[in-house]
């Protein structure tokens, strides 16, 4: 079973949502970035992305060769509960480069893709391209938190839009060379963690930072059986939630990492315990956060993490 367990119970209920709308104007509306407005889209890349995190790398790569619609874009909002509409059908009906996430994360996407009957959009998965496996049967399907799976993932758009608009080549490998100089800096700042905090002790609400968390040597401590409980949406067994609760209360771990747009009556339990016991919290998330781009995102992870891990 592969982590993410709760966006494919949902895929069904999401696509079902799609197509009932369509032909409606109702419904969430995909956040789309300034270049799709104005003159300047009418010679532009239509980009369509999964979530704001993958839309904004589009977005550095392409720059305003590119409109990009980022289809999950509601920092307040749990991802795994978004409903499709018909804005997001149209906006893929007419992409000519779709970027999933994968790994079951939305598989809305392609049935959407499907329905819409766009055959020769260039579609990147970004699970796939990272080439991360299922280990001990589950799939961390969060890859953006990975520095080295990202910067596959921009090479591969990179070379989607230059098969798209190949006279913009350059600009396109020029911005991805200055978007990987990004990812050096972010490498550097986890390979200092690294050298001073290797070995401590996480404990994560989620396995979203979990690639971060492993890059920079942390042990993730968190009990299996609470993992899966959370990730499929049941509750988690009053022994396995105490026991979570003692890794915080014992300070076995060093730091939690809190998923703040999937909370819930157990995870929060786990927080006000870790609070309690003045056991430094990470908040972690799945996309942007209003006003943030992927770097500035990323690097104030990192540094918070950098700080919780010095307290």
């Amino acid at each position: 079973m592969a982590i993410g367990t709760r966006m494919r119970a949902l895929a069904g209920v999401v696509v079902a949502a799609g197509f009932a709308l369509a032909g409606c104007a109702g419904g969430a509306t995909p956040a789309t970035t300034p270049a799709a407005s104005g003159a300047a889209s009418t010679a532009a890349v239509k980009v369509v992305a999964s979530t704001n995190v993958w839309g904004d790398i589009a977005q550095q790569i392409g720059g305003d060769a590119v409109a990009v619609t980022s289809i999950i874009d509601d920092p307040t909002k749990d991802p795994h509960e978004y409903q499709a509409n018909s804005r997001t059908q149209l906006a893929l009906s007419e992409a000519r480069v779709v970027i999933e996430n994968g790994g079951g994360y939305d598989d809305f996407v392609p049935t959407m893709l499907s329905s819409a009957k766009n055959t020769d959009a260039a579609v990147l998965n970004a699970v796939e391209i990272s080439g991360h496996q299922a280990q001990g049967g589950e799939l961390n399907e969060h890859v953006w938190y990975d520095y080295a799976s990202v910067r596959k993932v921009a090479e591969a758009i990179r070379d989607a839009l230059t098969t798209a608009e190949p006279a913009r080549a350059d600009t396109f490998a020029t911005n991805t060379r200055t978007f990987e100089q990004g990812l050096d800096k972010l490498d550097a700042s986890v390979a200092d963690l690294h050298g001073k905090y290797a070995g401590k002790g996480v404990l994560v609400t989620e396995p979203v930072p979990l690639y971060l968390t492993d890059a920079v040597g942390l042990v993730n401590r968190t009990p299996e059986e609470f993992t899966k409980a959370i990730e499929d949406g049941s509750d988690v067994p009053p022994a396995v939630l105490n026991e979570t609760v003692a890794l915080v209360t014992g300070h076995e771990v060093a730091v939690l990492a809190y998923n703040e747009q999937t909370s819930g009556p157990q995870t929060e339990k786990v927080l006000n315990a870790a609070q309690s016991a003045n056991v430094p919290v990470l908040p972690v998330q799945e996309t942007l956060p209003a006003g943030k781009d992927y770097f500035s995102w990323q690097t104030g992870i990192v540094t918070a993490l950098g700080e919780a891990l010095a307290k």
